[in-house]
């Protein structure tokens, strides 16, 4: 003990803890103390940062305990969803860029293969870990290794049907398989006390698991084996009387051990422990109760626990916001539903875990009988909303672009091929700044405007927005989406009253003046607009005019508006927040179709093609050469022979 105290004053222990190994070599009564410092660290590094607090803050010490135990990075640590993964991080050899997190050249906010060896897997979607860990396990069983995979899903990631598959999977490969869930809501288990403690390490002692062993080789030696089953059966039920859960989890072939205090080291390392020393191919599940903003208290008093936050002040927890006198896309969308919503009993909000991110906040709580949240169940939700077109409902699948794509075939196969007219609000369409590129919603583009019957439109401003709300909730002919960027709004008058637009019709915004002899339009889809306003401001100091024309529709695209401009200039370029593959192949299309491609010189504007790691929208929107200054050099490129002074070589 006395030791142990000087140890600790010595050197603040967290200084000592640069990897899993210098941890492991720390006796077990200091790991209480380095929770303390690894949580004040990790809460000052966000307060810095921004970024994912209250799930990180929930699992230090189930995060510590786990490396003191086990042999990382030999043994495999997957966390899921990502979030959980900051004090992993700090001490897994990043502490030292821990004030980088999801900014421009610094750390993920999630885990990342080429980051660290201590992240096995990259997951920023969640519920994936089990399916991943399954094939660690499985490589591991083929070449006779002797590791461990772990794999902590937590934060609502149970909710998805992915986790549920894999873990039907894993039961039937029988392999070597440690499943953490972290429930940090207490929605499946009561509060832990000391009995179910004391279970807990019992279910997973040695003596036990031996104990289990003989009893099951003496059930099938000695009785017949129509009594065989219902024996097993006994067995398993005496341990459901015993722990108070996890009769769902032995169902799906895993051995069940919980619930456990997830911030009690004399809970978690006993049960680690008999769990590392377990021989054989089965897959093991602890069920670890955990408090999601644990120890820092704006987080545990916040209704959300500081899942996700701004900058912050540490003493008080206030959270320092941009000022900024334009609303967000998303707080106009979740004001607009629920205008539609009080005129209109037909209109369904329906969310994948994500009420506050999508705007849904509002319905749910002015029309909770209307308001569906249906979990991180993105296929479901999609399926759900067909079934409600079906019956006359008018529901709103509100998701973000880039978690659409994991419900792809639902929106092909239950929805478009069925024309069905749901209506799909697809937030954090384009770069989304700090959550990088896991979060970008790169591609809706291109995977909904090639579907059949799809309606895809895309708001310049907000104003354009209220607009496209109030459009897809008249439209009824079949599904259509509207796609909407991350974080603030252009600031524009918002209007007196919504429009109804025409379906697969844009607007011109200004003329060219042609003062240089060669005439150039952009057309852009979305607020893209404002950048080619800007470039034309820009190139009016070289005599350069442009036209400018927003498409609003990426389909149907409004055809007369690209003839007309064909027809009346020397280039086109187009301007998209969207992959290869999108708005810029259905001009395309058109152009070739109509034979008028020979007539302009087109050249579009899109993302490249590469992941654009995190960095604020503006700079990631400079390095895919989507703003003012791309489309200026672009111009001058082409018209260098029609601008005094000017070399294209520049």
């Amino acid at each position: 003990m006395v030791a142990e105290s000087a140890e600790k004053l010595l050197t603040p222990l967290l200084d000592k803890v640069t990897l899993p190994s210098d941890l492991r070599a720390l006796s077990a009564g200091l790991l209480p103390e380095l929770a303390e410092e690894l949580r004040a660290e990790l809460v000052d590094a966000v307060s810095v940062t921004g970024g994912h607090l209250g799930a990180g803050l929930g699992v230090v010490e189930l995060t510590l305990a786990i490396h003191y135990v086990f042999n990382t990075p030999e043994d495999r640590l997957i966390f899921d969803v990502g979030h959980q993964c900051y004090p992993h991080k700090i001490i897994t050899g990043r502490r030292d860029k821990i004030r980088t997190l999801r900014q421009q050249g610094g750390l993920s906010g999630f885990t990342k293969r080429d980051e660290s060896i201590y992240d096995p897997f990259g997951a920023a979607h969640s519920s994936t870990s089990i399916s991943a860990g399954l094939g660690m396990a499985t490589s591991s069983k083929l070449q006779g290794k002797d590791n461990h995979v772990i794999c902590v899903i937590g934060d609502g990631a149970m909710s998805a049907g992915m986790a549920y598959e894999a873990i039907n999977n894993v039961a039937a490969t029988q392999s070597r398989l440690i499943i953490i869930l972290n429930d940090n809501d207490m929605s499946i288990a009561p509060p832990v006390g000391a009995m179910s403690k004391y279970l807990a390490r019992l279910l997973s002692s040695r003596s036990f698991l031996e104990m289990r062993a003989f009893s099951h080789r003496a059930i099938h030696r000695f009785l017949p084996k129509f009594l065989q089953p219902r024996m097993l059966k006994t067995e398993e039920f005496m341990r459901y009387f015993l722990s108070g859960s996890g009769t769902l989890f032995e169902e799906l072939g895993l051995y069940y051990i919980g619930p456990v205090n997830g911030h009690d080291f004399d809970s978690l390392l006993p049960v680690l422990q008999n769990v590392k020393q377990m021989r054989g191919n089965y897959p093991v599940l602890i069920h670890a109760i955990t408090q999601k903003g644990k120890g820092y208290a704006p987080a545990e008093q916040a209704e959300d626990k500081y899942h996700g936050v701004n900058k912050f002040h540490v003493l008080s927890g206030a959270q320092i916001k941009p000022k900024s006198n334009a609303p967000s896309y998303t707080s106009v969308f979740g004001k607009e539903l629920l205008n539609l919503a009080n005129a209109d009993e037909k209109v369904i909000g329906i969310t994948a875990a994500m009420p506050d991110g999508t705007g849904l906040a509002m319905m749910k709580e002015m029309h909770p009988t209307r308001y569906f949240d249906v979990g991180i169940a993105e296929q479901h939700a999609v399926t759900f909303a067909a079934g409600l077109a079906t019956e006359g409902y008018k529901p709103f699948v509100a998701i973000y672009s880039t978690f659409l794509q994991r419900a792809y075939d639902q929106v092909v196969h239950d929805v478009a091929i069925q024309n069905l007219p749901v209506r799909f609000a697809l937030d954090r369409a384009g770069m989304v700044g700090a959550d990088g590129q896991t979060h970008a919603g790169s591609f809706d583009i291109g995977y909904l405007a090639s579907l059949p019957n799809m309606v895809v439109m895309a708001p310049a401003d907000e104003a354009e927005l209220v607009h496209m709300v109030h459009t897809a909730h008249d439209y009824d002919a079949g599904p259509i989406a509207f796609r909407f960027p991350r974080g603030e709004a252009v600031g524009v008058d918002m209007p007196s009253a919504p429009a109804i637009l025409t379906i697969g019709k844009g607007r011109m915004i200004q003329q060219s003046s042609n003062k240089v002899g060669a005439r150039v339009a952009v057309l852009t889809l979305g607020p893209r607009l404002y950048e080619a306003i800007k470039a034309s401001e820009q190139l009016a100091e070289h005599g350069i005019s442009l036209t400018i024309a927003d498409a609003r529709f990426a389909k149907p695209v409004d055809e007369e508006l690209l003839h007309e401009l064909v027809k009346n200039h020397d280039y086109l370029f187009t301007m998209e927040e969207g992959a290869i593959g999108g708005f810029a192949s259905q001009i395309l299309h058109i152009l070739t179709r109509d034979d008028i491609l020979e007539n302009i010189i087109y050249r579009p504007l899109y993302m490249p093609d590469e992941f654009i790691e995190q960095a604020s929208q503006t700079v990631q929107y400079s390095q895919a050469a989507l703003n003012a200054e791309a489309l200026v050099g672009k111009v001058k490129y082409y018209l260098a022979d029609k601008i005094v002074g000017y070399s294209a070589a520049e």
